[in-house]
């Protein structure tokens, strides 16, 4: 085990030095496989990033951690939402919100019907919510003018500005909400516009407002409301405190939906970034392997001589297939380290200085992006480096191994 040991070091070390001999061209191959590295880094922390702000912003406007309904709400609920009805006060509730972990709970009740405005009227989708509960919920959504809801306004409102730019109204104004009761009857109400928000989805914002849950109650003439959100104080506890809650609440009153089941866009996005990741990862490789496999093949054609004399003083034909595949394992491991060093290093500052980024498909606004790499994703490009030169390197190896000694003596003259 120690020779064995003992010749690895000997032939990593040798490796090593004639890497540095020819120093242009492994500088030129460093350059290929860190570049290389660096772009997957930037491209894959960018991503990350991406779909990282785009699971919290949906988690903290409208979705958050884990939702509490009755059993079979989002299945056959949607017809008749108010058979579905939770209770005002819950002894679930409360000991929901007790639970470590648990940052808030925050009742919603769901409305639709129209929304006047003068000569104006349009549909709306809403939400009846608890201002005080809601503030820690949905503190991603953006209250481009006016106030937010609050307990001292009972009748006042917020719109998505898509909304409200199609009825035309704007902070101050008052307009109508008509509504079916739950038992099919007619509710109506004056309502003030306290304010507009934005969140990440304009298709939301252009059809979405929020009221009081009281005043909500009082058009629909229902008690209770339709879902408990449960805000986690960390997205990863989300599945170990929904299974926690699965395991305490009885299962014929309640049911809990993790955020995951009801953000269909989201994981859509996420699986085309993914393939995108992949197509990155595998233009890495491949450049990787083009670099190392001809400076390499250069490198086996400049030392013809070289190996023949090694071989015809007794080399082995292995050690000379070793001393080349260590030498793609030395570019590979130098240029990794150096290209996930630089790729930290840029992320941090690109990061720091924000990327403009115009308003994606679906959304309202531009933002500053960042990019976000972990330790993860730095092993991955690592990884990706050394392996693919490692691989780049074997016919090089098994072609310098190969040579017939007199040929290659024969070239040294």
């Amino acid at each position: 085990m120690v020779p064995i040991f003992l010749t690895i070091l000997r032939d990593l070390n040798i490796a090593f030095r004639n890497v540095v001999r020819h120093r242009r061209r492994a500088a030129f191959a460093l350059l290929i496989i860190s570049g290389g590295v660096i772009s997957f880094d930037l491209a894959g922390g960018f991503i990350n990033w991406m779909l990282e702000n785009m699971r919290e912003s949906m988690i903290h406007s409208q979705l958050g951690h884990i939702q509490v309904v009755r059993p079979n709400y989002f299945k056959t609920g949607v017809g008749d939402p108010y058979r579905y009805l939770l209770p005002e006060k819950s002894d679930t509730e409360r000991e929901i919100r007790a639970m470590p972990g648990v940052e808030a709970v925050a009742p919603r009740l769901s409305i639709s019907g129209l929304a006047s405005f003068n000569d104006a009227t349009i549909t709306f989708i809403g939400e009846g919510v608890d201002p005080k509960n809601e503030e820690l919920v949905s503190r991603d959504i953006s209250i481009v003018a006016g106030q937010a809801l609050s307990d001292d306004e009972p009748g006042g409102v917020i719109l998505g500005r898509g909304l409200a730019a199609n009825l035309g109204v704007k902070v101050g104004d008052t307009m109508v909400l008509t509504t079916t009761t739950a038992k099919g009857g007619f509710g109506a109400s004056d309502v003030r516009v306290r304010g507009l928000f934005s969140t990440f989805s304009k298709e939301y914002d252009d059809s979405a407002l929020r009221a009081p849950i009281k005043l909500v109650r009082r058009l629909l003439k229902v008690e209770g409301s339709t879902v408990w959100i449960v805000l986690l104080k960390d997205t990863a506890q989300t599945y170990p405190v929904m299974q926690d809650l699965r395991r305490k609440a009885d299962p014929k009153a309640f049911e809990f939906v993790p955020w995951e089941e009801l953000a269909d866009f989201y994981l859509k996005t996420r699986a085309l970034f993914l393939k995108q990741v992949l197509v990155v990862e595998i233009l890495v490789a491949l450049v990787i392997v083009v670099s190392i496999g001809n400076t390499l093949h250069m490198a086996v054609t400049e030392r013809t001589g070289e190996i023949g004399t090694a071989m015809a003083l007794g080399a082995r034909r292995s050690a000379v297939f070793r001393m080349f595949l260590f030498e793609g394992l030395v570019l590979g491991v130098l240029g990794g380290c150096i290209g996930a060093s630089l790729g930290w290093g840029l992320s941090f500052f690109l990061s720091w200085v924000g990327i403009p980024m115009p308003p994606p498909p679906g959304m309202e606004e531009g933002f500053d992006a960042e990019i976000l790499v972990d330790a993860a994703m730095s092993l991955n490009a690592f990884l990706l480096a050394v392996v693919t030169a490692v691989l780049a390197s074997v016919i090089p190896a098994m072609k310098a191994s190969r040579m017939n000694i007199v040929d290659a003596l024969r070239h040294q003259r």
